[in-house]
């Protein structure tokens, strides 16, 4: 087995205020234990903001030397998990802002986490090779879709549909209200949903 995963089981919630102070003094061993605990999830994150392996490897990897560069001026104020977030989700930001990659997303995982049963109905009636080449379709679609929203209201969208963080934690995140990651979630929902009308119904 991994030693790695032996590694993570061994940290829970609770030990990770433990590992953090120890971290604050100069621990390497603490700090390592955190990147493992959080490393894979985060890099998920950054990986569906821009579906490239290589960019969001280099950009977990960038969060966590800046997040042990500047860990002796985190506050408490929020979670370490939202603390390393934030880090996270704004160096790919300004990656993407700078880069202005295309961006692509998971129909099946977009809407596999809504309501709506319609489109499901919709997918569930055709046949797989027909489902197959309207899947193809709606992934280029979407693809086009996402590229039309703001980067922050893509964010938001990767960071609840995607990771399944809530809205309080993407307000803290994202340093803005509930009330503003909810408006935003449902802009984006109802422009990805519009200029997706063609495709489902």
């Amino acid at each position: 087995m991994d030693a790695s995963i032996d590694k993570r089981k061994l940290v829970t919630n609770c030990d990770i205020d433990d590992l953090v102070e120890s971290a604050i003094s100069g621990n390497f061993e603490a700090f390592d234990s955190i990147m493992v605990h959080y490393r894979d999830r985060l890099f998920g994150v950054i990986y569906n903001m821009t579906l490239n392996h290589s960019d969001a490897a280099d950009l977990t990897q960038e969060t966590f030397v800046k997040a042990f560069r500047s860990i002796s001026k985190f506050k408490r104020k929020s979670s370490f998990f939202t603390w390393i977030y934030r880090i996270g989700v704004n160096l790919t930001l300004t990656f993407l802002k700078k880069k202005r990659s295309k961006y692509f997303f998971s129909f099946d995982q977009f809407f596999g986490n809504t309501s709506n049963s319609d489109s499901q109905l919709f997918l569930s009636k055709e046949n797989s090779s027909v489902k197959n080449t309207l899947l193809n379709e709606l992934h280029e679609k979407l693809n086009e879709a996402l590229s039309k929203l703001s980067d922050k209201h893509r964010t938001i969208v990767v960071l609840y549909e995607i990771d399944g963080i809530s809205h309080k934690e993407i307000a803290e995140i994202m340093n803005c209200t509930e009330g503003t990651v909810r408006s935003r979630l449902h802009y984006a929902k109802l422009q990805l949903q519009s200029l997706l009308s063609d495709y489902v119904r």
